[in-house]
């Protein structure tokens, strides 16, 4: 075929026909099958493409299945040799094998199908039960005993749950008498414990966390309150939200001097719609910048996390220095974790710059079906110093760079030599993907390797991805924000959401007592920052 001469093209009809002679045929059933499963997706493939709205990634996905950064099995051969290594090696790997038989001996439990604790039910509410006919004292109740009863302190617990919608509504009935002659009017009053207000500190909490930490979209939300008779508009949803943003504003501002100060700071970008930019965009010249991102922004202080997101036209490298402005200038240069992205890092201050090992190691792990025996030298040896950093938990940094200089230092010299040795023998040609996967580990490979000269460095850069996530949930449910306020409250609602699951806290009660103590928050909020809450003290102080 020349290269001007159209594609052949074909008809789904033709497909299906084809199909249908092919059922009639003398082929086996196997290979029939085969053939209408292959003629089935060459017809989602067309259609597909004619819905024009299909990227290549999602064809990819198709055709081949999600990607992974898990690595297939190695060959019989290849462990073989690897099992000949060494003594030491051996004496590991057999110990391993042990272990793996003797987990072998028990049938592993599928995963999800295990039953949950009753502890785990904080939200429920607890009804004590009663026998109405004993008490702990009295007679046992079998006549041939003559026993008495004790209370065992060990109840036996029932879990009943119950559906009902997100957001309730309680219709308070307020008896009205008027006088006959002077037309005063008498409105009986509401029970002492309910304020006159519509919308409850616990249904404005509701509704944020299902928008912001469920990724529930406001439309969804109206649509089951409507089914469960208690309507709650996309509107007043967005000014519930609105309000509650402004209720923890105070602590959203202190959270970020904090963040200021982190020994280490984790950045990267998702990308974000915003409408009202994308409209902008219109009236920008080709010069002027055009891409919309979600910086986050991990800032570790010892024992707490940190969480920040910023959605708009700026990086994380820029959101970063915008930070960095709110930095004690007495502390030391903070480390600074990210990918290689240039984006990604500040221009403004100094900082001691860590790259992530796992953008190194996917880049080998996407090749290695091609470059199976290279990419496995260099994957073994990235997979030993993780292994090294997983036994570091519970040391001090001092102590981590040490274990680090003595274990790792070693793995990561032979994998540099080896590499240098490919490339001064012109093993692997500089252009293809394996020589890139290469430059791009000896480029970088001072940051990379952060974790062996500077204590406290991070390994990669897998804190701030996780946290990520929060804002890809809520970009693939609603899609967009309608303008840069609506980003904002966005961004000040899942800071304080993602701080809390940061450092294992109930985000629904937090933002409840934020919300119930609002006046306290806005006159001390370093007094009520996530890992300051406690919910009886809180209460006590509220009262």
């Amino acid at each position: 075929m020349s290269e001007h001469e159209p594609p052949p093209s074909t008809n789904p009809s033709e497909i299906e026909a084809l199909i249908a002679r092919l059922k009639q045929s003398n082929l086996s059933s196997s290979d029939a099958q085969l053939a209408e499963r292959l003629f089935r997706l060459l017809l989602t493939l067309i259609h597909l493409v004619e819905r024009k709205n299909t990227s290549i990634s999602r064809l990819k996905r198709l055709l081949f299945g999600p990607s992974s950064d898990s690595r297939s099995p190695r060959p019989a051969a290849e462990k073989q040799a690897a099992d000949a290594s060494s003594p030491r090696e051996q004496a590991n790997e057999s110990t391993t094998e042990n272990n793996d038989v003797a987990q072998a001996s028990t049938p592993p439990q599928r995963r999800g199908h295990g039953r949950l604790s009753s502890a785990l039910y904080t939200g429920a509410e607890v009804m004590a039960c009663q026998d109405p006919h004993l008490m702990a004292g009295s007679s046992c109740p079998d006549t041939l005993c003559t026993g008495h009863l004790y209370d065992t302190r060990s109840p036996s617990i029932l879990l009943r749950l119950e559906g009902q919608p997100l957001v309730g509504a309680t219709r308070f009935e307020q008896e009205v008498l008027r006088c006959s002659t002077c037309q005063q009017r008498y409105t009986a009053p509401l029970p002492e414990a309910v304020p006159p207000q519509k919308y409850a500190a616990s249904c404005d909490v509701a509704i944020t966390v299902a928008k912001y930490s469920a990724g529930l979209p406001f439309h969804r939300l109206a649509k089951m309150q409507r089914a469960f008779g208690v309507p709650v508009p996309e509107s007043v949803q967005w000014e519930r939200c609105e309000a509650v943003a402004d209720r923890v504003l105070p602590v959203f501002l202190h959270l970020r001097s904090l963040a200021a100060q982190g020994q280490v700071l984790y950045g990267d970008d998702t990308r974000v719609r915003i409408l009202s930019c994308l409209k902008e965009n219109k009236q920008l010249s080709d010069k002027e910048r055009r891409g919309l991102q979600t910086s986050g922004i991990v800032s570790d202080l010892g024992d707490y996390r940190i969480v920040l997101y910023t959605s708009g036209r700026r990086h994380a490298g820029e959101n970063l220095d915008e930070l960095l402005k709110l930095r004690s200038r007495e502390l030391a240069a903070p480390l600074q974790m990210g990918d290689a992205l240039a984006v990604n890092w500040s221009r403004e201050f100094e900082t001691v710059v860590c790259k992530c090992l796992a953008h190194a190691r996917r880049q080998f792990i996407d090749i290695e079906s091609a470059f199976p025996a290279q990419c496995r030298r260099v994957l073994d040896a990235l997979g030993a110093v993780y292994k090294f950093d997983a036994q570091t938990r519970g040391m001090s940094d001092e102590e981590r760079l040490v274990f680090h200089q003595q274990q790792s230092a070693p793995v990561f010299k032979s994998l540099r030599e080896w590499i240098d040795q490919q490339t001064e023998e012109r093993s692997v040609e500089p252009n293809s993907s394996l020589g890139k996967a290469f430059a791009y580990l000896t480029k970088h490979w001072d940051g990379l390797t952060r974790v062996l000269t500077v204590a406290g460095a991070p390994i990669d850069n897998n804190v701030v991805e996780r946290a990520l996530k929060l804002a890809i949930l809520n970009r693939k449910n609603a899609l967009f924000y309608r303008t840069t306020h609506g980003a904002a409250v966005g961004d000040i609602l899942t800071s304080l959401i993602g701080t809390c699951r940061l450092n294992n806290i109930s985000e629904w009660s937090y933002l409840l007592a934020l919300m119930e103590n609002s006046r306290e928050v806005r006159r001390e909020p370093s007094h009520w920052l996530p890992w300051n809450y406690q919910p009886h003290e809180m209460t006590r102080q509220a009262a």
